[in-house]
């Protein structure tokens, strides 16, 4: 099939989907626009911030978009176009959007609560623990998979000692995003109300700058430095207010973004690929090398994780997103649109490596590099130089999942704290020890040096444990969602289907995940770094989500108790 329909299939679907069930999700769970939203009424000018719906559109895309909807859907597409592309298609629209959508409203109707926060008031104190343990826990996942591919993009010397130069001018351009963002975000600090389209020109005409000094001023580094580079960064972003560095961030990223998948979509227009993948390989895949077989149930629906449904988008939506929004009536575009628009990426991330695979198999390299290549080559068409565009390309996967990383690490730091808050948030009425725990300083530091050390093992050992506790954790946020809505008299039964949809996948997949690790560790080939950490994670992955599944479960199938949003 030609890649030009796929990618048309996909926006009617997406579209429709957007107009039609989003908008009736809306209606029954029930918006008011003249109700004060937490962003109002707590506003502290750091994590409480009101602000425009574009803006807060652009943190919430930004920061869930990540590496995924470009490297699950190129990983999975081993098991054939067809399946890729249906799961990304129902999973976007029917499960990851509604999760988006619920984590969002719930927070916002709970004056800007974490999802930890809200299972204790509809579940219980210990299920709020055990929930903040396991985000803890995949924060720590997510950290130290990013970071090794940001890292290994930035790396200047990946094969020899002769620099690459698209990997160092896309890591000069995203060194200078950082700093021009606090720039940017003190004068929107300062010129209060700007027209929004007054500030898209100035974040776009800032992008172009950046571009400039970056393809002439690359930045040479070897993969370990850039690690570390990044941590420093992500320290940063964690304690820093959200209105200086990672609002004005996302904003301007998400220009950049939208730029490269309109790029991308214009470049199918023009080139209309033919999709060289086979549209379906069969349920069970063996590795010609190795011996190891893969099955469709549940690898499919694991390596695709943010194009589909990913329950760190809950986290993105209860933990910063609901804390900026200025007007329920925002929300839907919020939390069900930034879905779409990344299960669109997705789709044109399986377009791309179709036109790319070679005899019906997608071709080697990395994801990023995969995606890179095949954008600038249909840029290419268009009359675009080669190098600017591999440039251009590289900058926004790798800004892709800085976005992710920025949030996710002040995300792990909030959810350490959580695991140490009792019955006060405020210093001075606590202990020294839970003092220490408790502050954003120390437990930002713990967050990363646990990240740090996963990410020794490199993206591919991760990814696949990231992808199920990712998958894992949006059960459980489903399940949690299903029983606020109960609880308040809203509209639950939507989510039913797609919660023990995936807690059957995750399940699954930890289970097998877990076996392979202790056959690694059993035939003496595991290192504790790697698979030792690993497997530990996993089995407290396990245990935690049966703990909490249970505790939802036991609230969710109660006799039905009305109670006050």
């Amino acid at each position: 099939m030609n890649g030009l329909v796929i990618v048309l299939i996909g926006i009617v679907a997406l579209g429709a989907g957007y107009v039609l069930y989003g908008r009736w999700l809306a209606k029954k769970w029930g918006l008011d626009p003249k109700a004060e939203t937490p962003a109002v009424k707590y506003e502290d000018g750091e994590d409480f911030v009101p602000s425009s719906k574009f803006t807060v559109f652009s943190h919430q895309f930004s920061s869930i978009a990540g590496a995924g909807p470009v490297t699950g859907p190129i990983l999975a597409s081993v098991f054939g176009w067809v399946p890729v592309l249906l799961w990304l298609l129902i999973g976007g629209l029917f499960f990851g959007a509604v999760q988006d959508f619920g984590a969002l409203y719930a927070s916002v109707k709970n004056e800007g609560k974490s999802m930890g926060m809200i299972i204790e008031k509809y579940i219980g104190k210990m299920g709020r623990k055990l929930f903040m343990l396991f985000c803890w826990l995949f924060t720590l996942l997510v950290i130290a998979a990013f970071t090794d591919m940001v890292a290994g993009t930035f790396n200047a010397y990946p094969v020899d000692n002769t620099p690459v130069f698209a990997n160092g001018a896309a890591a000069s351009v995203s060194m200078l995003f950082i700093l021009v963002a606090v720039i940017m975000g003190v004068i929107l600090k300062k010129v209060t109300n700007m027209n929004e389209i007054v500030k898209g020109v100035i974040a776009v005409a800032l992008i172009v700058v950046m571009f400039a000094i970056g393809m002439n001023l690359p930045m040479y580094a070897g993969k370990d430095v850039w690690v570390y580079i990044i941590m420093a960064y992500l320290f940063l972003a964690s304690v820093l207010p959200m209105w200086l560095l990672m609002q004005p961030r996302d904003y301007m990223t998400t220009y950049m973004l939208l730029g490269m998948i309109g790029g991308a979509v214009i470049g199918v227009l023009v080139a209309h690929p033919a999709m060289n993948l086979n549209a379906f390989n069969g349920f069970t895949l063996v590795d010609a090398a190795t011996g190891a077989k893969s099955y469709l149930f549940p690898t499919l629906f694991v390596t695709i994780a943010c194009g589909a449904v990913s329950g760190f988008h809950s986290l993105v939506s209860s933990g910063t997103s609901s804390k900026t929004i200025r007007n329920e009536k925002d929300m839907p575009m919020v939390g069900y649109g930034a879905m779409v628009v990344e299960s669109l990426l997705g789709i044109v991330a399986l377009v791309v490596v179709g036109a790319v695979a070679v005899n019906g198999t997608k071709p080697e390299g990395t994801p990023f590099a995969i995606f890179s290549a095949g954008v600038a080559g249909f840029l290419e068409k268009l009359g675009v130089p080669v190098e600017v565009a591999t440039v251009f390309m590289t900058m926004c996967v790798s800004a892709l999942a800085l976005t992710s990383l920025d949030s996710v690490a002040r995300i792990g730091r909030m959810s350490f704290q959580e695991l140490f808050y009792e019955d006060t948030t405020d210093p001075a009425k606590m202990g020294i020890v839970r003092k220490v725990l408790t502050n954003k300083y120390f437990a930002t530091i713990i967050t990363l040096f646990f990240g740090w050390l996963l990410c020794k093992g490199g993206y591919n050992n991760v990814w696949p444990l990231f992808g199920s506790a990712n998958q894992l954790l949006a059960a459980l946020v489903l399940i949690a969602l299903a029983v606020f809505l109960k609880t308040t008299g809203r509209t639950g039964w939507t989510l039913y289907i797609p919660m023990f949809a995936m807690l059957a996948v995750t399940f699954t997949a930890l289970v097998q995940k877990t076996i392979a690790l202790v056959g690694s560790v059993s035939n003496g080939t595991a290192t504790f770094l790697v698979e030792g950490l690993q497997l530990i994670i996993a089995v407290l992955l396990m245990v935690l989500g049966v703990l909490v599944a249970a505790s939802c479960f036991q609230k969710l199938f109660k006799k039905k108790e009305q109670q006050a949003a």
